[in-house]
């Protein structure tokens, strides 16, 4: 981090209402555009704790999804296949689980900011 302070950084002043608790912040370290809420610092780090943020490798707790029953054949290897979690199309490729991972390992590893 090459020795950056970044509690240093310029704060824009303003009256906001915090999205979590209604609280008033006067102070944000970026301009807010408007078209999404902002917290204040007790409400963001409770956000971002019990999201799983970006910058950890929790799992985030979705809720669990609503499966398709059916008869399909994996356009891999022939596999049959019961149960999806969403409806096909028809006219894309559907993968058995063993080679849904095994395409997604081939895959070159997406860049995370």
């Amino acid at each position: 981090m090459d020795g950056q302070n970044f509690s240093s950084r310029p704060m824009v002043q303003g009256n906001w209402t915090c999205g979590g608790c209604g609280a008033t912040i006067t102070e944000l370290p970026f301009e807010p555009d408007g078209t999404r809420p902002v917290y204040c610092r007790d409400c963001h780090r409770s956000k971002n704790a019990n999201a799983g943020g970006r910058d950890n490798n929790r799992r985030r707790d979705f809720a669990p999804r609503q499966m398709v029953q059916g008869n399909w054949a994996c356009s891999e290897c022939g596999a049959t296949i019961n149960e999806l979690p969403f409806e096909p199309s028809g006219d894309q490729p559907i993968f058995c689980g063993d080679c849904y991972r095994a395409k997604r390992a081939d895959r070159p590893a997406r860049r995370r900011f």
